[in-house]
């Protein structure tokens, strides 16, 4: 009876409430997604603290930051609402050509120029009102590629801040569903006349000066690893942190770069930087989109992660109607 009684009292428009603010971090914002108005939503959040008996959000000069309380709950209110809106898709089938949705998808750029430009062909042709709203993906301070590399993005993407996450994803968690698009290894750009492009070797690449991309500024990668696993080492003249901000400066300087190979096939030629093999061994990466397994109850959601597989899987690896990716021998 405790259970009813409890059910009785609570409103489901308080959890739609409760990610909304979440997600924009402004009560004023929060009115303006719901349609609401801002006095709505602060009476909201009061019965809210009520319910939950917690303050819930908490106001600063810039808006309103989720308790301790509120982000434990994030991850459980989102699989409460992607239940509801499963159980609702059911009666009302998404349907792209006619949607006006939404969407976020977060993705580190040196992996979002992979699949943007063929994803907005998709939609310009079967979801011409679908809009997306792409976030740069950026690992912790000091992480390296690996399973914890991207933890914040799986975070963002149980708290509904994110819709669909691609990146070089390892270890995914069962609550999250995973589909790898590509495999991707890297190249070495170079400016055109640059000497290594003319005799790509190991002690000329590392007696050159060189360029990484890292969003924390941090110099040290795996290719560093690489060379000391053979007692070797390079000079990071410049650390940037994007990838096209990296071919930009190796175009007109002498430094050289690792990039992504899909990402060097598209756009190093038009920029006119070469690319060569790396002189030794490089790792690759699985560039998996991942969505939770709650919100792809969300027809929409589920729809997305098809044209994201269609978009960023190369022709030759997986058809793009195939919802069970594979990676690219």
């Amino acid at each position: 009876m405790l259970h009813e009684i409890d059910l009785s009292r609570a409103d489901l428009n308080l959890l739609v409430l409760f990610e909304a603010v979440l997600r924009e971090g402004h009560v004023g914002r929060a009115a303006a997604r719901l349609n609401l108005s801002a006095s709505a939503v602060s009476h909201g959040l009061g019965r809210l603290r009520r319910l939950l008996n917690d303050p819930v959000f908490l106001r600063t000069p810039k808006g309103v930051v989720p308790t301790a309380r509120a982000l434990d709950l994030a991850g459980p209110i989102g699989l409460v609402l992607a239940g509801a809106r499963g159980v609702i898709a059911t009666a009302r089938p998404f349907d792209p050509a006619r949607s006006a949705r939404q969407f976020v998808i977060g993705a580190p750029d040196g992996v979002s120029a992979l699949f943007l430009q063929p994803l907005l062909a998709v939609l310009r042709r079967d979801a011409p009102g679908v809009d997306i709203r792409l976030r740069q993906l950026l690992p912790p301070a000091a992480a390296r590629v690996g399973a914890t590399a991207w933890e914040p993005a799986l975070a963002e993407l149980e708290a509904r801040t994110l819709d669909i996450a691609v990146a070089p994803f390892e270890g995914v968690p069962a609550r999250f569903a995973a589909q790898v698009l590509r495999e991707e290894d890297f190249v070495i750009l170079a400016r055109a006349g640059h000497p290594f492009a003319a005799a790509p070797t190991l002690p000329y690449y590392c007696a050159a000066s060189h360029l990484v991309v890292s969003m924390t500024g941090d110099a040290n990668g795996f290719v560093d690893d690489a060379l000391a696993e053979r007692g070797l080492s390079r000079r990071v003249a410049l650390t940037v942190p994007s990838f096209f901000m990296a071919l930009a400066v190796v175009a007109e300087t002498d430094l050289i770069a690792a990039v992504p190979r899909g990402f060097a096939a598209a756009y190093a030629p038009r920029s006119g930087v070469t690319s060569s093999e790396a002189p030794l061994p490089l790792p690759r990466f699985r560039i998996q989109a991942v969505a939770s397994k709650a919100a792809l109850q969300d027809a929409g959601i589920a729809w997305l992660s098809n044209a994201l597989l269609a978009a960023g899987t190369p022709a030759d690896a997986v058809s793009p109607s195939s919802c069970d990716a594979r990676p690219v021998p």
